[in-house]
């Protein structure tokens, strides 16, 4: 079930909205990076009850709990017997057990169910896991001293339908926690990865729940002045932004090093690049277009005509009008399935229907052109609106660029760097732009300022580039056409007339 990305809070409701959301995913792989104390590991015992007191018919299941500590493990098997009750499941009272540890016996605690599964806290001892069969949650996995070797016998139990959950708040950006969650992100692991700030877990309702539980008064000011002491309680902003705002210590810098970015660089790959003058901008719209047509023919075409007629294409674009440019990026998926980037197209100073006049005549001469995906913003959204309607809007993507939007797709294209799947031109300004993405608060993203030493740049081709490779991975359905048989009846002629069956595209069906 896909429940709403925001659920108001409800004081009938035992879990907020986020809670909800992490019990109802039912992948066999998910991972919580958390704030922390936002009820996550209460959530989880609520999911540990519901699946141990089932019927194996059901989906029962043991279901095992791995703390780092001892109180961990106690608090974890209180919650599941307090969720027995509110449940009404036939359950133990909470007993403890003597579990042997290699070399020495650990006490262990336990909740037994009539089904005939038990929730068990067990140690952080990876072989304590060996012969087990049942789900696993590691709670706060980043702070693990050996989470290689526990999640490694842990995902031993998936062969036979077993669930691995990973809970946690951070612990530096080097943890393989963190490399989880980033990896995951890039589609290079196939976790479903949970994000909850203090933010987000706020505006669900936490600090509402704990003023209900506490007896005080709730307000949006007495809210916002809880969160402030919390983070200056904090020993730094680091560690604020680590324990409540899911970043990772160290995190922050460029977020593609310069050796990746001029290892994919090649020189025999181009950038064109036409500047506007306050003269060309006031002629007439006529001569414009005459002028920026012989600019095309004279600049682009050249670099068009070469390109592989028998390989797909797709173009991303970033848009602007003075302050920033607007840029172009045609892509080439290659049959190795790398991105190959022949040229890219920046376009300074230029009226809005030269930049549509330039877009489309390198969209129109793109070989096999399958996708588009152009920045949506401002007034972006014109000339993703006007590409939509030329290419069809099923394959002209307008792109918000969000948080969310760069939380989701930016690790994938930082991941084509990493394993030689993205090939672009050799260019300075291109590696300025690249090199001014950093993460900000957790997110990999261009920050708000300029991001050259000149002051003349935001990270234009950074964002073409990104949103061509997006464009590269989108599904889009393909459109053909076909002629019904000619008839020689007049008759039937007019019963069978030529049909086409097409996308509603002007130009460039596949």
């Amino acid at each position: 079930m896909q429940l709403p990305e925001l659920i108001p809070y409800n004081s009938n409701e035992l879990l907020l909205g986020y809670q909800k959301r992490w019990v109802a995913d039912e992948s066999p792989l998910k991972i919580a990076e958390k704030s922390r104390r936002t009820g996550l590991t209460w959530a989880e015992a609520a999911d540990a009850t519901l699946t141990a007191s089932a019927a194996k018919s059901a989906g029962g299941t043991n279901h095992f709990y791995v703390g780092s500590n001892k109180e961990m493990a106690r608090e974890f098997i209180d919650a599941v017997a307090m969720w027995a009750k509110a449940f009404d499941k036939v359950a133990t009272e909470i007993s403890e057990e003597v579990f042997t540890d290699e070399d020495k016996d650990i006490l262990t605690f336990v909740v037994y169910f009539d089904s005939g599964y038990k929730v068990q806290a067990l140690s952080s001892n990876p072989s304590n896991l060996r012969g087990m069969q049942g789900n696993v949650t590691i709670d706060e996995a980043a702070f693990h001293e050996r989470l290689a070797e526990v999640l490694k016998a842990a995902l031993a139990l998936t062969m036979w339908g077993a669930k691995v959950r990973l809970i946690s708040t951070h612990n530096g950006d080097e943890s393989i926690f963190n490399e989880l969650i980033n990896d995951s992100r890039a589609g290079k692991k196939r976790y479903s990865v949970h994000r909850i700030t203090l933010d987000d877990a706020c505006r669900e309702g936490l600090y509402q729940r704990i003023c209900e539980r506490t007896g005080k008064q709730w307000s949006i000011e007495a809210e916002e002045d809880w969160k402030a002491g919390l983070l200056k309680d904090t020993a730094t902003e680091e560690d604020a932004l680590e324990e409540y705002y899911c970043v990772p210590k160290s995190g922050g810098g460029a977020y593609l090093p310069r050796i990746l970015i001029e290892a994919r660089m090649r020189p025999e790959y181009t950038v064109v690049q036409y500047r506007g003058t306050t003269e060309f901008n006031q002629w007439p719209e006529h001569i414009r277009e005459a002028e920026m047509n012989d600019w095309c023919e004279q600049n682009l075409l050249p670099l068009l005509v070469v390109l592989d007629p028998k390989l797909h294409h797709c173009v991303g674009e970033d848009f602007g009008r003075s302050s920033d440019m607007t840029v172009i990026s045609p892509m080439q998926v290659g049959q190795d399935l790398i991105r190959r980037v022949p040229f890219l197209c920046e376009l300074h100073n230029v009226p809005f229907k030269q930049q549509e006049q330039v877009f489309n005549y390198i969209a129109d001469r793109l070989p096999r052109l399958y996708a588009g995906a152009l920045d949506g913003r401002g007034n972006g959204q014109y000339m993703a609106e006007q590409a939509g309607y030329r290419y069809g809007q099923g394959r002209m993507e307008s792109v918000m660029l969000s948080q969310g939007f760069y939380l989701e797709h930016m690790p994938k294209f930082k991941a084509a760097f990493e394993d030689d799947k993205i090939h672009i031109p050799q260019h300075a300004d291109i590696l300025s732009d690249l090199r001014a993405l950093q993460v900000i608060k957790g997110i990999p993203k261009l920050p708000d300022t300029k991001t050259d030493s000149k002051k003349q740049r935001h990270g234009d081709s950074a964002i073409a580039l990104f949103l061509a490779y997006y464009a590269s991975l989108m599904e889009v359905e393909e459109f053909a056409y076909h002629s019904a048989a000619k008839h020689q009846n007049r008759n039937d002629d007019q019963r069978h007339r030529s049909i086409r069956t097409t996308g509603g595209f002007r130009r460039g069906c596949l």
